[in-house]
C-alpha cells in the first residue's frame, strides 16, 4: 500500500559513540527501529577508528561481523547498525541523535558538528559527567543544547553494559524539560522486554545523579580493597545518596527529591557501588595502597574504557573549592583528595571526625 500523505515523518537515529555502553545501546535502539514504523531501519553508529591487532580497522570489522569486537565481543548488535569512521557523515541524516562518550570528549564533539546536524534534530545524552568553567559546573546536556542548538534530553539509570547486552531485567530514566512527546519518543526508541525505561521531568536531577554516583562509587571500591566490610560500605553509600542530593540541591534548585528514588538515583548507586569499573579499580587502588596511579588500572583492567569516577572526582571538588562548599561535603572532598594521593585510601573514613557545615537543603552529615 501506498504511504498516506498524513503518514508522519519517520525519525532517522545515529548514535555518536561506540564503546561499551554505546555498543549495547545500538543493539537496544536498532532492535525497535527495525520494528516501529516510526523509525528508519539503519541506525548509523559514529565509531572513533582504531586499527585491531589484526590489522583490520575497527569499523570494518564491526560491520562484517555486526559485533563490536574490541568493546563488546561476542553480541550481535543487530544487522541495522551501519558502523561510519566519519562523525559528520554519521550524523548528516539523523534527527534523533544519542550522545554516548566519555564526557572529556564531547566538548570537541560538538565544536566539530556545530553546522553539520538537522534543522528538526533532537539529542539525548547517556554521558555521565561535566564540565567545570569559570562560571561554574556545565551538565552535558546544556553543553549540547547551547553548542548544537537542539534540546537534549538525558538517559541514566542502574545500567551496567555487559548484564544489558545479555538481556538481564534493568531499568533506566529518561530526565526531560518540557515536552513529554519527546520524551515519549525516546522512551519507545530504548524501550525492551528486559530494558524497561520511565520518563522523569527533571533533566539536570537525573543527569547529576548519573554523574555523581561514580565518585560515591570511588569510595565503595576504596571500603572494599580494604576489607572494611558491608557495615561501613552502606554508611558510605547512604552518606553518598546524602551528598549527591545536596549538591544537586544546592547547584540547581528544580530538582526534585523524587528523582533520587527513581532508577537514576538510588537504584544507579547501589549498582555501581556493587558492580561498576569505577569501584573495581578504585579497589585494585586501594589495595595497592595508593601506589599504582589510576591511568596505569585505566589501562590495565578496562581494556580502553574510560574510568569516569576520578575525573568527576575532581571536577566536583573544583565546584566546591570554588563555592566555598568544601566542609559541606566532606565524602566528595575526601574522595578526591585520596585520588590524588593527598591521603591513603585508609583515610576514606577518617573524615569522621569533622563536624560538617550543613547546607540549607538538608545536606550531608559525616560518618556518626
Amino acid at each position: 500500500m501506498a504511504p498516506n500523505d498524513e503518514d508522519p515523518p519517520k525519525f532517522k537515529v545515529s548514535i555518536v559513540g561506540s564503546g561499551n555502553w554505546g555498543s549495547v545501546a545500538s543493539k537496544l535502539i536498532a532492535s525497535n527501529t527495525i520494528n516501529l514504523p516510526s523509525f528508519h531501519d539503519e541506525v548509523k553508529m559514529w565509531v572513533f577508528e582504531e586499527t585491531l591487532p589484526s590489522g583490520e580497522k575497527l569499523t570494518e570489522a564491526i560491520n562484517r561481523t555486526n559485533e563490536n569486537v574490541k568493546y563488546l565481543p561476542g553480541i550481535k548488535l543487530g544487522s541495522n547498525v551501519v558502523a561510519d569512521p566519519d562523525l559528520e557523515n554519521a550524523v548528516s541524516d539523523a534527527n534523533m541523535l544519542v550522545f554516548v562518550t566519555p564526557h572529556q570528549f564531547m566538548e570537541g564533539i560538538c565544536k566539530r558538528l556545530v553546522g553539520k546536524i538537522k534543522d528538526d534534530a533532537q539529542a539525548i545524552s547517556l554521558i555521565k559527567g561535566m564540565e567545570v568553567k569559570k562560571e561554574g559546573p556545565c551538565m552535558i546536556s546544556t553543553l549540547i543544547s547551547q553548542q548544537l542548538g537542539v534540546n537534549c534530553c538525558v538517559l541514566m539509570g542502574a545500567n551496567i553494559a555487559n548484564e544489558i547486552a545479555v538481556e538481564k531485567f534493568s531499568e533506566a530514566t529518561v530526565g526531560y524539560r518540557g515536552n513529554r512527546e519527546i520524551a515519549e519518543n525516546w522512551v519507545k526508541l530504548f524501550t525492551t522486554p528486559y530494558f524497561a525505561v520511565s520518563a522523569c521531568q527533571d533533566v539536570e536531577g537525573v543527569e547529576l545523579c548519573g554523574t555523581l554516583k561514580n565518585v560515591v562509587a570511588i569510595a565503595a571500591g576504596f571500603v572494599d580493597g580494604l576489607d572494611m566490610g558491608n557495615n561501613t560500605k552502606a554508611a558510605i553509600m547512604r552518606i553518598g545518596l546524602k551528598e549527591m542530593k545536596g549538591l544537586s540541591k544546592l547547584l540547581f534548585s528544580t530538582v526534585k527529591d523524587s528523582t533520587f528514588f527513581e532508577s537514576c538515583g538510588v537504584a544507579d548507586l547501589i549498582t555501581t557501588c556493587f558492580g561498576g569499573r569505577n569501584r573495581r579499580c578504585a579497589e585494585a587502588y586501594a589495595k595497592s595502597d595508593g601506589k599504582r596511579s589510576f591511568d596505569d588500572l585505566e589501562a590495565e583492567m578496562l581494556q580502553g574504557q574510560k574510568l569516569q569516577g576520578v575525573s568527576t572526582a575532581k571536577e566536583v571538588y573544583e565546584v566546591l573549592k570554588h563555592k566555598g562548599w568544601l566542609e559541606m561535603f566532606p565524602l566528595f572532598t575526601r574522595i578526591h583528595e585520596i585520588c590524588v594521593g593527598r591521603l591513603p585510601p585508609s583515610a576514606i573514613v577518617e573524615y569522621s571526625a569533622q563536624t560538617p557545615k550543613r547546607s540549607s537543603v538538608g545536606g550531608p552529615d559525616s560518618l556518626p
